[in-house]
């Protein structure tokens, strides 16, 4: 640890991990469905939280880019973390959309053009860098949760077009196209992913500590695909809605099946993980990893409730939204926690422990 409050500032910004703005992700995401239930204060305070984060972290990741350009580099060639850059895409995306319900579409607008292209640049740039670039082979040994947030990232997009169609005159029809287009290209990337993640976990050693918090991002990938596809069969009709809306109807409650239907293995996971083989459970900032898929998992409920008529799943997502609430407090409040004690105080984060090796 340093012996200067800027030199431990400065470590901090030099480790950032680029996944962080899965903080704005879930505070936003937690703002949206306290906003739909009626609890409007508390869904304010979300919103500045959310708005607060972005603000920093944008200026942090900036810092970082001048700063510290070989981390920032080095991150771009790790598959373990480059996917974490679309959390970015995400981030903005959920702002945009929670901002929008407030009264701003304009500003939900601004920020869905910023976002549409850093998901182009980072779609073509972090796949190559981080999975086909000079890393040792076989990559696929390397593949992790984080993968599935090119998925959110995607289907965030479409999300953000979907919320503004309505109330915007001109320009319908290229929304309805970037949201449907940009759902088909979430859900192909959503098997890919799948497909690469089930490999290492086949073919690959993998242990408790491998099994880390953003493993539910495919969850919430799924999950976030259910909401982008309820606010397309939302949209006035466009040709390319009405082309689509029965079919994308359909498979949104197919993948909130499938995505409910991984919420107890998750669940299960982390007991195994935690309880049974002994990893200590300490925060670390891919927690926020969790956090969104449960608010998400909960908002695609009540949002798919409503859509398609089905009055259980708007139920499950209302209680869902509780339980995300209740998992993003401890998790905001041990960040504060671990904020002060590392880089105000200067003490040293408790040490990692290994797993038990009791199975």
């Amino acid at each position: 640890m340093g012996h200067t409050l800027h030199h431990r500032i400065s470590r901090a910004v030099e480790g950032l991990t680029p996944g962080y703005f899965a903080l704005v992700m879930a505070s936003g995401i937690l703002s949206v469905g306290m906003q739909l239930e009626g609890h409007t204060w508390l869904s304010r305070g979300l919103l500045g939280i959310c708005a607060a984060s972005f603000v920093v972290l944008l200026s942090l990741t900036l810092w970082r880019f001048v700063a510290y350009r070989q981390a920032t580099n080095d991150d771009f060639l790790d598959p373990r973390r480059g996917f974490g850059f679309f959390t970015f895409v995400a981030g903005t995306n959920v702002l945009g959309v929670r901002l929008g319900m407030a009264g701003w579409p304009e500003v939900t607008a601004g920020l869905l053009a910023v976002s549409f292209a850093a998901w182009l640049v980072l779609g073509y740039v972090v796949p190559w860098t981080a999975a086909l670039g000079p890393q040792p082979r076989p990559v696929v040994a390397t593949a992790n949760g984080t993968w599935f947030i090119w998925v959110v990232a995607s289907q965030s997009v479409a999300v953000a077009a979907a919320s503004i169609e309505p109330v915007f005159t001109t320009g319908r029809r290229e929304l309805a196209l970037l949201a449907v287009v940009s759902w088909s290209v979430g859900v192909f990337l959503y098997a890919a992913a799948g497909i690469f993640v089930s490999l290492r976990l086949m073919q690959y050693d993998f242990g408790p500590e491998d099994l880390n918090p953003p493993y539910w991002v495919a969850m919430g990938a799924l999950a976030i695909t259910v909401l982008a596809g309820a606010r397309i069969v939302e949209m006035a009709d466009a040709p390319m809605v009405t082309a689509t809306r029965g079919l994308i109807a359909g498979l949104a409650v197919v993948f909130w099946a499938f995505a409910t239907w991984l919420i107890p293995v998750l669940f299960a996971a982390g007991w195994w993980r935690h309880v049974v083989r002994r990893v200590p459970l300490r925060y670390e900032p891919t927690l926020w990893s969790m956090v969104f898929p449960l608010g998400m998992y909960a908002v695609a409920g009540i949002y798919l409730g409503e859509a398609d008529r089905l009055p259980v799943v708007g139920w499950i997502g209302r209680v869902e939204l509780w339980l995300a609430f209740a998992v993003g407090t401890v998790v905001f409040v041990a960040m504060l926690a671990h904020v002060v004690r590392v880089v105000l105080l200067g003490r040293p984060a408790p040490s990692a422990v290994s797993a038990s090796p009791r199975r």
